[in-house]
């Protein structure tokens, strides 16, 4: 069988496997988020935080509320970081520096898990178990109730009541997140992957010097860390280790868990706002991106260019063997198209088109199908864009899911695609045109340029992967990156829940003959074009510097 054929296949069983997943897990989460029972767990997490779940709460209160919890979550584990020399279970580590802590402490709990460390030389048991694999759960849970919070936004009228921050949060943690968790950590034990708390043992000689390993709860971690779109890995090399990710069967799974909430978020969508094809609407302009990344992604890295492609099968440097081309191709596409970060190869050893289309899925906004609930809340972000440029077309007031869409959630909208690529291009700008910075590329040329454009396109889009080229452990990079995480993760949430607010608040508006259909695939091609032609415009120079400079020197 062919690398090409295989790749194929994968394909084909990986799309089965979300399609059967759909339509229970997508039910399954409209009725968590919209049941007023609360289980008995849940109560007594309630009682502890002394929270009122069935409290109803406007737009400024359940923003408090997400800034609040997120702000001591990264204070909490900041000071995790800080002592863990002094905590059990540190395997001999020391305390992690102040910067570095900052850094970890904000992009974890920003659901990006951006690391400029070595997992398995840095962090002992404690502090990836009860530090890091929590925040890996919370922030997907924070991200999933902001999700949740705009579709209320469209479903209700006359009320500018979203829920209850704290009951989206723990159900979303002890309903969804922890169940499946569980079973794929199961199922990745089974395929091989390690779960213990060993210390730190020797395993053998390697290039005339000693290697040793720690183990660790890594299946588990592994579960929640590519099922909440974190990327985090236990290792260093991520999902390339093999501890982490064994075999083909378990890069099919992990692949599987990264992409099952976000596309099963639109059912969910559809069912909160009593309209499946509304859902199915946005679930096909995300495959429809989602695919077309990947045919490009398979396409590019296969293509035989010169001898060494010609030997190796396509582009095979910095891929793992047991994953291959296809295997390595569909999980880089899906790891930066969601807000994953994840790898089983390095990016920086793709071909420069391929490295750019890493780079662009996470500048379309990670939306395709996006990260667990930012995926959502982006995408819908777009299509209040996309129904304004239709109403423009043809002179008609915009309007969408019987909601008017004026100038105050235009602006909203506005502020919330604007906000990234200004993180991104400026920090960007600044680190090119600053000495210090430019002496952790270790290349020059475009493909150095790139490694500073990934890394901020990375951090401020809540993606988490590297160029593997840029030495980022360094005060600048620990500090800015770290910056734009949050600002990137928490001020487009200011934007969606004041949308959301804003959308609640109006009464339904009745459908005409000249209502805009935004259940039809015309305008799911809409909205792709829209997305395409946005990003184009604002990133296409820079890309122009970086891979696709380098793609057509090649």
């Amino acid at each position: 069988m062919s690398p090409q054929i295989a790749g194929l296949l994968q394909l084909i069983a990986l799309i089965a496997a979300l399609a059967l997943a759909y339509r229970p897990l997508g039910d399954y989460m409209a009725r968590v988020y919209s049941s007023e029972k609360h289980y008995t767990p849940e109560k007594w997490i309630y009682k502890v935080i002394g929270a009122n779940p069935a409290a109803e709460m406007r737009w400024p209160a359940y923003l408090r509320g997400v800034l609040a919890f997120s702000a001591v979550s990264v204070l909490f584990l900041y000071l995790m970081q800080r002592v863990q020399g002094s905590l059990p279970g540190s395997l001999g580590f020391s305390s992690i520096d102040p910067d570095q802590a900052f850094n970890t402490a904000a992009s974890f709990v920003a659901n990006t898990n951006w690391q400029s460390y070595y997992g398995e030389q840095a962090m002992g048991h404690v502090v990836q178990t009860g530090g890091l694999a929590v925040q890996n759960f919370l922030s997907a849970a924070v991200g999933m109730a902001v999700a949740v919070a705009l579709v209320r936004g469209f479903a209700r009228s006359r009320t500018g009541e979203l829920g209850n921050f704290w009951a989206d949060l723990v159900r979303g943690t002890v309903r969804i997140l922890v169940p499946i968790s569980v079973i794929g950590a199961i199922v990745l034990v089974a395929c091989g992957a390690i779960q213990n708390f060993s210390g730190i043992h020797q395993v053998g000689q390697f290039m005339g010097g000693t290697q040793e390993w720690n183990g660790g709860a890594v299946a588990s971690q592994e579960a929640i860390k590519e099922l909440g779109t974190n990327g985090g890995g236990y290792f260093n090399a991520n999902s390339a280790h093999p501890f982490e990710n064994p075999n083909p069967l378990s890069n099919l799974f992990e692949i599987f868990l990264i992409l099952l909430i976000p596309f099963a978020l639109t059912r969910t969508f559809g069912r909160m706002v009593g309209s499946l094809k509304q859902g199915y609407a946005i679930l096909g302009a995300m495959a429809v991106i989602w695919i077309g990344f990947t045919a490009l992604m398979m396409w590019t890295e296969f293509a035989h260019r010169g001898p060494a492609f010609e030997i190796a099968g396509g582009a095979m440097e910095g891929k793992e063997t047991r994953f291959g081309i296809a295997g390595s191709s569909l999980f880089a596409v899906s790891t930066t198209l969601t807000s994953t970060g994840a790898v089983n190869s390095f990016h920086s050893s793709y071909t420069g088109f391929g490295g750019g289309i890493t780079m662009l899925g996470m500048q379309l906004g990670e939306i395709a199908p996006g990260g667990v609930g930012s995926g959502l809340y982006g995408m819908l972000i777009m299509a209040i864009i996309a129904v304004f440029i239709a109403g423009l077309m043809v002179g008609r007031t915009p309007e969408y899911l019987g909601k008017k869409i004026g100038t105050r959630q235009i602006k909203f909208a506005a502020c919330y695609i604007l906000i990234t690529p200004a993180l991104v291009l400026g920090f960007t700008a600044v680190a090119m045109a600053l000495p210090t910075p430019g002496d952790s590329m270790t290349n020059s040329g475009a493909h150095g340029f790139s490694e500073i454009l990934y890394a901020y396109t990375s951090g401020a889009n809540n993606n988490g992967s590297a160029f593997a080229g840029l030495n980022a452990d360094t005060q600048w990079f620990n500090s800015t990156i770290g910056i734009a995480m949050l600002l990137g993760r928490f001020l487009p949430m200011v934007f969606v829940l004041a949308l959301a607010g804003s959308l609640a608040e109006q009464k339904p508006v009745p459908e005409t003959a000249g209502t805009l259909r935004t259940d039809k695939p015309l305008y799911a091609g809409l909205l792709v074009g829209t997305i395409l032609i946005i990003t184009g415009l604002t990133y296409f120079p820079a890309l122009a510097l970086g891979p696709l400079a380098e793609g057509l020197a090649s």
